[in-house]
């Protein structure tokens, strides 16, 4: 046989937390074609893995990677860390569908964890997003979800608003619309507007619309802090009335770390008879808009609206005593974790030298209160800005990772000063947490990277090290892999990844993408 690819003597991880054995391992066409203790036959490549770990591409099943490639196609901080798969628009946001009066709208509330995309939007539906998406050549596998959020916003605009019977069934029809244009999930973003206004009827509605053809739930729940509980058996709730399969995004126990307990065993026990698992990026540290900080009702009817109300001065003494004093069912982030605890990890013009400080050193600084600090910021960058919370403990981060229930999404958001994990998720997992300290087999941290992630959004064609797979690999110094980037500096691609391939095609060479964009969109 003659391979276009070989990679000899590597320790193969297949992806199926079977122990590892050293093999050769032919492609070509784009496919893994031959897995076996010694190949023959010219290649037109021949890559040396000893002392080298050779494991499927990694699958990161939360990226906010929906826009990202109009700028950067060859998507260096996920290719850099082995992630040759992504999947696109969690937490309910998209970029489609969209109604084109509401474009800036929508751009403006993306904008800080998705970025600009293209000068002008071409798309207003799904179908056609996806067009120019994969016009862009991405060096990853993008695999999209539909947004119950960019649906509801489409449908109803984005006040507090309950559907009538004729607009729930435009809900439903939209996000079947969106399924079958190849979407694989359907997302929910529970804190961010307009779905956090959807009462738990309109989510049963639209979760039947997947649940018809096997597509995960895929939420942000309503809450993440103290009431983490009841807002994930709400969603357990709606998967089990309508039969779908839900796989939880980012979990965590946001307020008080003694829920963490709690929160694992409610989902054994509703995974006895529901299928169900999580992600988790692997720090004690989140990040998101900054606007999330204030009262649902203070981003009530768009990003127009909230910025009136930044200037506003009744509407800006209320929102202080709405974080100071807490609203009845609302996720208070800053009054929660308070402004020691939050930096700025992003920040547009006039406010970019503002990246990296602390709420409360820049309200110390501007001698003004912390909240009043905020609503500057968003005022002068028109909500452009992005934050990184600190919450949990590495104890906690590591009883969540260590949870057999759990897979791996980086939640990477792109930007000047970015969370680490947009560059260091799969090395602080499987380099730091498996190979490293033993938190888990190392042979279990690749399955939960690869087969089981691949499993879960229904891709049989990757995943594995196996024939007739594609050929998306990742070739790894055992020795050197590991997670280097941190929250001062974290654009810092891990060391020890010698290759990444995505179709045959190698995509990272020692250090530095080749420039090959052999990706796409997956449908």
């Amino acid at each position: 046989m003659t391979f276009e690819l070989v990679i000899r003597g590597a320790t193969v991880h297949t992806g199926d937390a079977a122990p590892a054995r050293p093999a050769d391992v032919g492609v070509a066409g784009g496919l893994i074609v031959a897995v076996e203790p010694s190949l023959d036959g010219p290649a037109a490549d021949v890559v040396d893995g000893t002392g080298l770990l050779l494991c499927p591409g990694f699958v990161d099943l939360h990226a906010h990677t929906a826009l990202a490639s109009f700028h950067d196609p060859c998507l260096v901080p996920k290719i850099g860390q082995g992630f040759t798969t992504e999947v696109i628009n969690p937490d309910g946001l998209a970029p489609a569908p969209v109604d084109p009066a509401r474009v800036e709208e929508r751009r403006s509330y993306l904008q800080p964890l998705e970025g600009p995309g293209p000068d002008t939007w071409t798309w207003s539906t799904v179908e056609e997003y996806l067009d120019a998406l994969d016009a862009t050549r991405p060096a990853t596998s993008l695999v999209p979800s539909i947004g119950h959020g960019a649906v509801r916003d489409l449908v109803l605009g984005g006040d507090r608003v309950a559907p009538t019977p004729e607009q729930l069934r435009e809900l439903c029809r939209h996000v079947r619309l969106g399924l079958e244009a190849g979407s694989r999930m359907l997302s929910f973003g529970l804190v961010y507007l307009p779905a956090a206004y959807a009462a738990t009827d309109e989510l049963v509605a639209v979760a039947r619309e997947a649940a018809a053809v096997g597509a995960p739930l895929v939420p942000h729940v309503r809450n993440e802090g103290a009431g983490v509980l009841d807002a994930v058996a709400e969603m357990i709730g709606v998967a089990r009335e309508v039969g779908a399969p839900l796989h939880l995004s980012h979990l965590k126990a946001l307020a008080d770390e003694s829920l963490v307990e709690p929160l694992l065993g409610l989902l054994e026990e509703a995974s006895r008879d529901l299928d169900l698992t999580y992600d988790q990026y692997p720090y004690g540290a989140g990040s998101t808009l900054l606007a999330g900080v204030l009262p649902a009702w203070a981003q009530e009817g768009g990003a127009s609206a909230t910025l009136a109300r930044c200037a506003d001065r009744a509407a800006r003494e209320r929102i202080r005593d709405d974080i100071a004093a807490g609203v009845p069912g609302w996720e208070n982030l800053l009054g929660t974790l308070g402004p020691e605890r939050i930096e700025i990890a992003d920040a547009a013009a006039p406010n970019d030298h503002v990246v990296g400080r602390t709420l409360a050193s820049l309200a110390d600084e501007l001698g003004v209160h912390h909240v009043d600090a905020v609503l500057d910021l968003l005022a002068g960058s028109a909500l452009d800005v992005t934050m990184v919370l600190h919450y949990a403990s590495e104890e906690a981060v590591r009883t969540v990772a260590a949870h057999p229930l759990q897979l791996v999404g980086s939640d990477g958001i792109f930007g000047a000063r970015p969370h680490p994990r947009l560059y260091a998720t799969a090395p602080r997992f499987l380099g730091r947490f498996a190979l490293r300290d033993g938190l888990l087999p190392v042979e279990e941290a690749i399955a939960r990277l690869t087969s089981r992630a691949a499993d879960r959004i229904g891709l049989s064609d990757r995943g594995r090290v196996a024939a007739g797979k594609r050929a998306d690999l990742v070739l790894l110094d055992p020795l050197a892999f590991v997670d280097t980037a941190t929250y001062e500096s974290p654009a810092q691609a891990p060391p020890g990844v010698e290759g990444v391939w995505v179709a045959g095609r190698r995509v990272w060479r020692e250090g530095a993408p080749t420039g090959e964009r052999p990706g796409g969109v997956v449908r």
